[in-house]
């Protein structure tokens, strides 16, 4: 292995750093769907989106995600700090160039995983559901719920809009609030069966209090697509063990986590739900190897990916160059000894 030598640093361009105001300046969620929709359409390894890593403390704890892009230009990090006594998170972005290794670009991190997890689900539903416009429910009033259908309203005709969330106040804010930002038909619903019945897509992104499933399959009716990106971890719940019998075909940003540690896959598995055999990536969905036929549930399940922050920074970098948006910073490279 070569050693490195310090005395021989080479100057290159400056890295660039972009703000949490910066990156809400330059979010263009086409531009984000375009990019993402072109990665998953591309062959990548495992090697090239390893597992992610923590190292926990007292209390606190750092989350690691790294990737290659597809596009041969960037690989990247994702830096998560949180501290469960102190309520509070941080989040880190950055890019390196796969041809120099030079530091391409710092963002701040804060909208980058809303930004993605809305554009990723975008791209699932554009390939799952039917060319028409469409029909959706919305459970959830949040900002997660609020960035999956403008994400979808950016790249689909959507033709009616129904929300549901516990509580009536949020849920007439989200439909008067969505509706004037984004020029939808959209009404709040009494209840989550209310606003699903009739939907060609049911956008779930909430979860109860005391971690109950928020969707029951025995609401869902032939030919919908489901998305459910509010479980992450074996503990949360937001679709039941029956959604999962009942789906067709599991499409799966990361399959081997979303099948054994997510709660509801976990529940599934406990309630001897076999869905091995019909649970896919979403690079075989996007890519045309998994197809879904007009009366099949598709459920598209998102525990989130490095290889979606490094696509979405790399969105964000280029928009930044082109727009002269940024703070650039000096930078220099160590080359490695043979």
């Amino acid at each position: 292995m070569g050693t490195l030598n310090s005395a021989a640093a080479i100057a290159l361009p400056p890295t660039l750093f972009l703000t949490d105001v910066d990156v809400a300046r330059l979010t263009d969620w086409q531009a984000a769907f375009d990019a993402l929709r072109s990665a998953y359409a591309s062959p990548i390894a495992a090697a090239m989106v390893p597992p992610r890593s923590m190292a926990r403390g007292d209390g606190t704890w750092l989350r690691g995600l790294t990737a290659v892009s597809p596009s041969g230009r960037h690989m990247g990090c994702k830096l998560i700090s949180a501290s469960m006594k102190a309520r509070r998170a941080s989040y880190l972005v950055s890019l390196f160039e796969q041809e120099t290794m030079g530091l391409a670009a710092l963002i701040d991190g804060n909208r980058i995983t809303g930004i993605r997890t809305a554009a990723t689900a975008a791209v699932a539903v554009d390939a799952a559901a039917p060319r028409k416009p469409l029909s959706v429910a919305v459970i959830g009033s949040g900002f997660e719920a609020k960035g999956l259908l403008a994400a979808l309203a950016a790249v689909r005709n959507i033709s009616r809009v129904r929300v549901f969330s516990p509580t009536p106040a949020n849920r007439e804010k989200f439909a008067s609030t969505v509706s004037e930002e984004h020029g939808l038909d959209i009404e709040a619903a009494a209840s989550a069966s209310g606003a699903i019945e009739g939907a060609d897509v049911v956008l779930c992104a909430a979860r109860s209090r005391d971690e109950s499933p928020v969707i029951r399959g025995d609401w869902l009716a032939p030919g919908m697509t489901v998305v459910s990106i509010g479980s992450t971890l074996p503990e949360q719940r937001e679709v039941d063990e029956q959604t999962i019998a009942r789906a067709s075909l599991i499409v799966a940003d990361m399959p081997e986590e979303v099948a054994h540690d997510t709660g509801d896959m976990l529940a599934a598995t406990r309630a001897g739900v076999d869905f091995a055999g019909k649970l896919v990536s979403l690079a075989d969905l996007v890519g045309g190897k998994a197809m879904r036929k007009p009366d099949d549930i598709v459920l598209y399940k998102s525990v989130g990916s490095a290889l979606q922050d490094v696509i979405t920074a790399e969105m964000l970098l280029a928009r930044a160059r082109a727009m002269g948006i940024g703070t650039e910073m000096a930078h220099s490279i160590v080359p490695v000894a043979k």
